[in-house]
């Protein structure tokens, strides 16, 4: 799958592209959103493969991002101004799609963008090394306000409760289950989540430290409870080189 952001200021184009990436069984859609330095944040944590981003744009332009972001995903541009084709261009951007964007015109584009995509990730797959679970595709599906959502297994930094819901933290969103942590424990693998107090559950790959009994995950400090905090420290203990 090739991991998709969608950067517009204008909602209905954010809309129209979403659906066009919906149909599209090689496309998974990371974030739709009008924020483009919430989007540039999703493109240098790594995020993203393919970014389809307006030009003109408020807070930061679509060229302005396109030298921030350095190449660190690619990008497709849209926009209604024809005159930004050659910048856009000399900065190695996959397309250029003029608004209002047929679907046959995003059809070539994106075949376009996988063209170039695609044998990049199997190369980087195929230098890894070979696992006994495949963690990368394994997801999970937890009922929200309005939806059944999946959930990608890797995407998932920690997991707290609170006293009617569960809130799952990602790097793109914060998604809330009515579910139990109970519940959330036994479905998530004890070989990658922990649970380190009664409202987290951490998954090991996203802690970033460990200072006595506070774990931190980015920028969340999250306390060990004396409950948990045996069974973690010798799950930690076992991975220490």
């Amino acid at each position: 799958m090739i991991r998709c952001l969608v950067v517009d200021d204008e909602p209905l184009a954010l809309h129209i592209l979403e659906d066009y990436i919906s149909k599209m069984p090689f496309l998974q859609l990371v974030k739709a959103t009008t924020n483009p330095i919430e989007a540039l944040t999703l493109v240098q944590a790594g995020n993203v493969d393919l970014v389809f981003l307006d030009v003109q744009m408020p807070e930061l332009t679509g060229i302005q991002f396109l030298k921030i972001a350095n190449g660190k995903a690619k990008v497709i541009l849209t926009t209604a101004y024809p005159q930004y084709a050659l910048e856009g261009y000399e900065l190695d951007v996959v397309d250029y799609l003029l608004k209002p964007i047929a679907f046959d015109r995003f059809f070539k584009s994106v075949q376009k963008a996988q063209s170039i995509i695609q044998p990049v990730i199997k190369t980087i797959q195929q230098a890894e090394p070979v696992q006994q679970d495949d963690f990368s595709t394994d997801f999970i599906f937890v009922k929200t306000e309005h939806k059944i959502q999946k959930v990608y297994l890797h995407d998932i930094l920690f997991i707290e409760g609170l006293k009617d819901y569960v809130s799952i933290f990602t790097p793109a969103e914060r998604i809330i289950t009515l579910q139990g942590m109970k519940k959330m424990e036994d479905a998530l693998p004890e070989k990658h989540f922990v649970r380190v107090h009664k409202s987290y559950i951490v998954a090991l790959s996203k802690i970033d430290s460990i200072e006595r009994s506070r774990i931190q995950i980015r920028d969340k400090i999250i306390p060990v409870g004396d409950t948990y905090r045996d069974e973690f420290f010798r799950i930690i203990e076992d991975k220490n080189i």
